[in-house]
């Protein structure tokens, strides 16, 4: 794990690898869990038996799910110090490129692919790959923007 606490520390990991979570198993229950926090009840995410039947021969996580993962693992990747606030800014680029089937286990590599000091808050540009373990294509890619208020 990463740990940094300025603009100036983390600038040094400028177009390098951040690292990797650690895995982490997607359950019928999280799938469930976010079916209900979401109101999204698709059939693909949530009936087992019909879901058997079709195009994944199992259910399948959101894709939205696996997005709001990111916090959780880049908190494994990366630990701040002397910090304010972090802001969620945006998502650039972003594309789901894998269905992810119950039970899949999955890990989060990151990339610092840009930081910009505005006026004393850092702008991080992070390059996400959410992998699926055993699959050679990714469940999604994008930017990640963050925003760093570290204390002065």
């Amino acid at each position: 794990m990463i740990t940094i606490s300025s603009f100036e520390e983390f600038n040094d990991y400028l177009g390098k690898d951040l690292g990797q979570s650690r895995i982490l198993k997607v359950t019928q229950q999280q799938i469930d869990k976010f079916a209900d926090a979401t109101l999204d009840h698709q059939w693909i995410h949530t009936d087992t038996d019909k879901a058997a039947e079709g195009p994944f021969g199992t259910t399948i996580a959101h894709g939205y799910l696996t997005l709001s993962l990111v916090p959780h693992m880049w908190g494994q990747i990366l630990e701040t110090k002397n910090l304010k606030m972090m802001v969620n800014y945006g998502i650039e680029r972003f594309k789901f490129g894998q269905p992810v089937p119950v039970g899949s286990e999955l890990l989060l590599k990151a990339k610092l692919e840009n930081l910009t000091n505005l006026r004393g808050i850092t702008k991080a540009e992070v390059g996400a790959r959410m992998e699926i373990v055993g699959n050679p294509k990714p469940a999604f890619t994008g930017t990640l923007i963050l925003l760093y208020h570290f204390n002065e």
